[in-house]
């Protein structure tokens, strides 16, 4: 088990949230690239590999919940899963960058997509009360491994904001290059998360500033 503090947090519950978190992203991602491809949204594609990374972590946290704390491969094959989502994240920042250009320069403009709407709705309606529970349960443990996973689903809902304005925008108004100003806008995140997971900070040197 992790290493957390006999206080009135709930294990149980960290690893049902995680859980719910993984089941969410895996169908967010689906529907966001299968609807980003469709309306040729950089945006809408952006995000829906941002989920399959978020899936990625929440697998990672699941696996440390059900691994031995004093394992000594536990911390090795956690840092190198932290590395390879690492280098995910920055090849998804390259991959908006050069779309965005390309979209830009071809005059390609996104089609609007009503899918992809209702999605940053749906995800603005449920990534803040899941991240919330899941830090406040996170803090009871006394588990920072926990607590920088909850900042990740919060941060998702600072893209789904990102995502619902261009995507709002874009249909009201016609004017693709909002969907791709959402797409960059995502991109200073995501190469901050990518950089810090292949520095190999681990989750526990991350939150520990946070619990101060």
């Amino acid at each position: 088990m992790i290493a957390v503090a006999p206080r009135s947090g709930s294990v149980s519950l960290a690893r049902t949230l995680l859980w719910i978190t993984l089941g969410w992203n895996v169908i967010e991602g689906f529907i966001a690239v299968t609807a980003g491809v469709t309306a040729g949204s950089v945006a809408l594609v952006g995000f829906g590999f941002d989920s399959f990374i978020e899936v990625a972590a929440a697998s990672i946290l699941i696996w440390r919940l059900t691994a031995a704390h004093d394992d000594p491969r536990a911390e090795h094959r956690e840092t190198v899963a932290h590395r390879v989502v690492g280098v995910t994240f920055l090849v998804l920042a390259g991959f908006i960058v050069v779309e965005s250009v390309y979209v830009l320069g071809a005059g390609n403009d996104p089609g609007s997509s009503t899918v992809g709407i209702a999605l940053a709705l749906a995800s603005l309606a449920v990534m803040p009360a899941l991240g919330l529970t899941k830090r406040w349960n996170a803090r009871l443990l006394g588990s920072p491994a926990l607590v920088a996973e909850s900042t990740e689903t919060l941060v998702c809902s600072y893209l789904s904001l990102t995502l619902f304005i261009g995507l709002a925008v874009n249909a009201a108004t016609g004017w693709g290059w909002a969907d791709v100003l959402a797409a960059l806008a995502m991109v200073p995140w995501i190469v901050k998360e990518g950089l810090e997971g292949i520095q190999g900070e681990s989750c526990e040197d991350t939150c520990r500033r946070e619990m101060r």
